[in-house]
């Protein structure tokens, strides 16, 4: 069967898919997505102890930051882990990633004493590099 553009020939079908409307819609939701996703993440709100010393960590996006608000309430991701599934917690995290290492952001407000239980449990679950998260120095 040949095909062909004469208008007098009934039986000739030409089907030809615009694909320009879906390129449009497809790169309108990639935008939109795009855009989004940072403001998915949740926040939890911490004061962090301000100090003199310029930055030195940049955390990456994939690195994961432990949490302790002034509640004393501890969050991995995005979600709330009760002190007791601390250390299994993170043993399930990190099993399989071979760069164990993790940032620690705690509340200004929060003793010393729980800051350090925090950190054993963190050593205990067999992570060998942590990171502290502070506030560097205010600009005037």
């Amino acid at each position: 069967m040949a095909f062909s553009n004469n208008s007098n020939d009934s039986d000739t079908v030409l089907a030809e898919i615009n694909v320009t409307p879906l390129v449009d819609v497809m790169l309108v939701l990639l935008i939109i997505f795009m855009v989004a996703a940072p403001l998915i993440q949740q926040q939890v709100d911490v004061e962090l102890p301000q100090t003199q010393a310029k930055q030195s960590i940049n955390a990456k996006e994939n690195d994961i930051i432990l949490i302790v608000d002034k509640y004393k309430k501890v969050h991995i991701q995005g979600q709330t882990i009760a002190l007791d599934r601390l250390e299994s917690k993170l043993k399930a995290i990190y099993a399989n990633k071979k760069n164990k290492e993790i940032f620690l952001q705690a509340d200004k407000t929060i003793p010393y004493g729980f800051v350090v239980q925090i950190m054993a449990l963190v050593k205990n679950a067999g992570i060998n590099k942590m990171g502290m998260v502070t506030d560097g120095p205010e600009q005037s």
